[in-house]
């Protein structure tokens, strides 16, 4: 049974997403405060957790940070907030998804989904080999020469989209179609920033890439 970790201080929206999520065989542990959370995840390590930005003993975004220290689990932010630079932090620091207060049931259950669909194993998928990293598509791993890299699910999954058409131009809402889901068509946000962090990870200088290649205006393309 998949395991969702729920951290968020308002009752009632834990009560309403835990009966949801139940109902459709989800297995739920909610937490009221960064704390139990944090603690409730290193006891069972869940296959996602949804974390709220407001969170009566410390930042959402910090929450995120130190899930990011040790697990590659997909992490669903809810909050409040609608502005762009808070969006783009939480992805910086690790999150997969933001979800903006208020958010319709059907809406938010799609996004579960589709964060869980992004950790599902590939069948049978060949080995890209770069000079400077191998990327093994059905073992969803990317080594260098230090040895295994990590990569968030999300990042993993930009990184599949663009690897399994190497030297093809992937427009920018295909990508966020393939990664994200239909509804995320205009997030080119989303892009802007994975892209950066993958680089950071995988160029051997970022400011310069060499394989993950932007066609402005257009999307981007994968060149081993």
């Amino acid at each position: 049974m998949t395991h969702i970790l729920l951290i968020d201080d308002d009752e009632v929206l834990l009560r309403t997403l835990r009966i949801n999520l139940n109902a459709r065989g989800y297995q739920v542990h909610a937490a009221a405060d960064a704390a139990t959370g944090l603690a409730a995840a290193g006891r069972q390590p869940p296959d996602l957790v949804i974390v709220d930005l407001g969170l009566p003993d410390l930042d959402g975004l910090r929450v995120v940070e130190s899930l990011r220290g040790w697990t590659g689990v997909p992490i669903i932010v809810l909050s409040a907030r609608h502005d762009e630079g808070t969006k783009v932090a939480a992805l910086d620091v690790g999150a997969d998804d933001y979800v903006t207060k208020p958010f319709g049931m059907n809406e938010f259950l799609a996004r579960v989904r589709a964060a869980l669909r992004r950790v599902t194993p590939t069948a049978e998928a060949p080995v890209i080999t770069t000079a400077a990293f191998v990327v093994d598509l059905s073992a969803k791993r990317v080594t260098g020469s230090s040895g295994e890299i990590r990569l968030t699910p999300t990042e993993w999954h930009l990184l599949e989209a663009l690897a399994r058409h190497p030297d093809r131009l992937v427009g920018h809402r295909e990508l966020l179609r393939e990664v994200w889901g239909p509804q995320y068509e205009s997030e080119t946000n989303y892009l802007r920033v994975h892209l950066a962090n993958l680089r950071r990870k995988l160029e051997p200088d970022p400011t310069r890439p060499r394989y993950l290649i932007t066609e402005p205006g257009l999307g981007y393309r994968f060149v081993p």
